[in-house]
């Protein structure tokens, strides 16, 4: 099974990327995020042409995620389901051939002593929760998605420069270990402990062609599978060419 995460930033504006990619690379399962539509919006119709089943928690304009994949999904789940009262799609899961996915687009943050900054931290504490009522580290689990945290010093381009600043703070980076540990194996690090690796690039600047990135796209799976994870990878090219997303897709492959 080919797992891949990507951060979409539009299906509106980038659905001919997504095709184009789906036909390009493959994957089994495509988490996406950034779909900024709704339910109704999201082109269906064109991912099942493209081989692809779908399913969506979309708003309008802002957020929302999907799961695309060559096999029905099914037990699909919206939401974090808890009490509260927050209506962000931010989460989907669906079971795919016996393996759980879960899609996630965690919180910006915006500025470090803003109202958001803390709904993202106290978004983490909800997704730690969920594992925890949901799942076992002995499932068959991959969480994937856009994260919004640099986990560590090597994921960001210039470390020196970023310390303090959103999606690379102390408490943000603790908040993001404290879901990882559930049980959870960062896949592309299990292949390239390198530094100089991104999924995220800005717009502005030069970054992509300079590499001023951070990598704050993951794919985590569970012991189970990551013990069978045979090779992850960034795949820079799809940042490449004429209005991309400003992220990159994550992959990783499982044997069966």
């Amino acid at each position: 099974m080919k797992v891949a995460t990507w951060n979409i930033n539009s299906i509106r504006a980038r659905q001919e990327r997504l095709v184009g990619w789906l036909a390009s690379a493959r994957p089994d399962v495509l988490c996406i995020q950034e779909i900024k539509c709704t339910d109704q919006e999201f082109p269906s119709l064109e991912v099942r042409a493209a081989g692809y089943y779908s399913v969506t928690c979309g708003e309008k304009s802002y957020n929302g995620v999907a799961i695309l994949s060559r096999s029905e999904p099914r037990q699909v789940l919206s939401g974090m389901g808890d009490d509260s009262a927050d209506r962000q799609c931010r989460i989907v899961a669906a079971t795919v051939d016996g393996t759980r996915i879960i899609s996630v687009y965690a919180p910006n943050g915006q500025a470090v002593d803003s109202p958001a900054y803390q709904y993202k931290l106290e978004w983490f504490e909800r997704l730690r929760r969920y594992l925890a009522f949901r799942h076992r580290p002995t499932d068959s689990l991959i969480i994937c998605g856009d994260f919004n945290v640099a986990p560590e010093a090597k994921d960001v381009y210039d470390p020196a420069l970023w310390e303090g600043q959103t999606l690379f703070t102390v408490r943000e980076r603790e908040a993001l270990r404290r879901v990882t540990e559930f049980g959870l194996v960062d896949a592309f690090r299990q292949h390239h402990p390198e530094e100089g690796r991104y999924s995220w690039w800005d717009y502005r600047m030069l970054a992509f062609p300079k590499n001023r990135g951070l990598r704050i796209d993951h794919l985590y799976a569970t012991a189970p599978l990551s013990e069978r994870c045979v090779a992850s990878d960034i795949d820079r090219e799809a940042r490449k060419g004429s209005q991309p997303s400003d992220h990159a897709p994550v992959w990783a492959e499982f044997r069966a």
